[in-house]
């Protein structure tokens, strides 16, 4: 058996970064918990006072989007929204399908609907340059994102809307989004499990701590004044959203998470189209990291930019964790190696594997996902779905700092419609 004090170093080094995750998580996780009951009640205070609600241009960006695009402009329509204060905007990014005619039939239906074909020579760049182009042709001062397989909820833009007007330190607010096609198979269960305790954990969390959340791909209003005095969406980059969440900051505004304004969207029904989008989040993580890595830490307050720059890093941190103690643990257990650290290791780890467990079960509990089935997978995914991140952060560093590889966007595959 093979020991050595570099071994030890590893050890001692993977035990403090995991618990160091674990902890932080912990307090997001309570912080999240409790402001899931605030938000409620300031939900509550807003329809008393009945702000008055501005008017909204509602973005979609679609390319090759025939198979969702009807379904979802049908659940923006029976949005509670006035009439006159909506537009939605469909920009058609190159499609070769039949997106545009789907709109077409549509928006001779209700006036509120608009296409926007993006001008050949400008098309199927990317989803920062579709918006961008898009954003000339809004009419309006509020500006809402939507990908093209979402089905918000009724009242979804309503509360969005709400807090937005009844705060101008905001400069975008974001909702929650859920997962339509959740019982599909095994896979899309667990993105179900990690996206809710994403957003209840760490959305929620982060904003209750530190007042602060982070821009997702959809389902949120941005002021229009602040995407101009930001140059709009940075076309390089894969993962606009967390670029652009950067640049509010360094702006001076916040951006808040809404827990109670919903919005279905479709998650990858096969590991393929998974693995390809989660490279695409890692590449575009990359991208930001190196844009911002000096940036961040100029932010006020202090305790903002470093949040942000841990979540830059928080691809890396968490694979260098669990890649460690993955090998630490299976070359101990083979007896190839010795650790000579002293301590009650199995029950550290065993403790810190239940903890993993009750905050995501506790966390499912605000959505009644606390099943016994979700409590199984949720204890199995550390084992399995948890792993898997290891090979998107190898794929995603091996195609930008060995490859090279240039920034291209990989639109999602999307699957047939199914209802919330």
């Amino acid at each position: 058996m093979y020991s050595h004090l570099a071994i030890d170093y590893l050890f001692v080094f993977s035990v403090i970064i995991i618990w160091f995750m674990l902890a932080y998580q912990f307090i997001l996780f309570l912080l999240g918990y409790l402001y899931g009951f605030r938000s409620e009640r300031q939900r509550l205070a807003l329809e008393r006072d009945a702000v008055p609600l501005p008017a909204i241009s509602l973005m979609i960006p679609a390319h090759n989007e025939g198979i969702v695009i009807t379904h979802t402009l049908e659940a923006l329509l029976r949005l509670n929204y006035p009439k006159d204060l909506l537009e939605i905007l469909v920009v058609n990014d190159g499609s070769t399908d039949d997106t545009a005619e789907q709109v077409e039939v549509i928006a001779l239906r209700d006036p509120r609907v608009r296409l926007f074909n993006v001008p050949k020579e400008f098309a199927a760049r990317g989803k920062s340059a579709a918006l961008n182009r898009g954003l000339l042709h809004c009419k309006h001062d509020i500006i809402g994102i939507y990908d093209a397989d979402n089905l918000p909820e009724h009242d979804a833009v309503l509360l969005l809307a709400q807090q937005l007007v009844a705060n101008p330190q905001l400069g975008a607010v974001i909702g929650k989004f859920r997962c339509v096609n959740k019982r599909k198979n095994l896979l899309t269960r667990f993105i179900n499990l990690e996206s809710l305790a994403f957003q209840w954990i760490v959305q929620a969390g982060r904003w209750r701590l530190l007042r602060m959340s982070t821009l997702p791909g959809t389902n949120y209003l941005i002021r229009r004044s602040l995407l101009e005095e930001l140059g709009g969406w940075d076309e390089q980059a894969l993962t606009e959203d967390a670029e652009m969440s950067i640049r509010i900051y360094q702006a001076g505004y916040l951006v808040k998470f809404i827990p109670y304004a919903v919005t279905w969207e479709q998650e990858p029904e096969t590991l393929r189209v998974w693995f390809r989008q989660r490279v695409r989040w890692a590449r575009g993580n990359n991208y930001v990291l190196e844009k911002y890595i000096t940036q961040v830490f100029r932010i006020k307050p202090r305790a903002v930019g470093l949040e942000l720059f841990y979540s830059m890093s928080v691809y890396y941190i968490f694979f260098v964790a669990i890649l460690l103690s993955d090998l630490l643990f299976i070359t101990a257990w083979l007896g190839l190696v010795s650790i000579r650290v002293p301590g009650p290791y199995k029950e550290v780890w065993t403790f810190a594997y239940l903890l993993f467990i009750l905050e995501i079960v506790i966390a499912l509990s605000r959505e009644k996902e606390d099943s016994p089935l979700n409590i199984f997978l949720i204890a199995a995914s550390y084992f399995t779905y948890c792993q898997l991140w290891i090979f998107v952060v190898l794929k995603a560093a091996y195609d930008d700092f060995i490859r090279r590889r240039e920034h291209l966007w990989v639109k999602t595959e999307r699957f047939r419609v199914t209802e919330p």
